[in-house]
């Protein structure tokens, strides 16, 4: 006689299947940036941006995406403008060719807000459990 726990409704793989279509999604723009960028191009604090933005993407769209969460949690919007506002500096920096200085704590900055970022919304996250 089989129990209830192993009958999974419709409604149960719904969210499931989101998470699995925008973990594809993310992982498609992840490889993306990987075959079309040359060697060299990974040395760059750019290229740290651009990876370090798509991992905040991927965990905030996982956050909009959970449904079995007992209280909403935010990510810190203030620290997110910050590092885009460092990831724009960033870019200007490598555009205008600035200082190299410029670049590596513009691109330091935009990774550093993201990452503090993401480890507001994991904790929360964790502390929900």
């Amino acid at each position: 006689m089989p129990d209830a726990s192993s009958n999974t409704s419709e409604v149960d793989r719904k969210p499931h299947r989101w998470t699995i279509l925008s973990a594809a999604m993310l992982l498609l723009a992840l490889s993306l940036v990987v075959i079309y960028t040359s060697r060299s191009a990974f040395f760059s604090p750019l290229a740290l941006v651009v990876v370090a933005a798509i991992g905040l993407a991927a965990l905030l769209l996982q956050l909009r995406l959970r449904r079995d969460l007992t209280r909403p949690v935010r990510s810190p919007v203030w620290l997110n403008v910050l590092g885009l506002v460092f990831a724009v500096a960033a870019v200007f920096a490598d555009v205008f060719h600035l200082s190299p200085g410029r670049l590596l704590i513009a691109a330091l900055g935009a990774v550093g807000c993201f990452a503090l970022s993401g480890i507001v919304v994991l904790d929360a996250l964790r502390k929900q459990r």
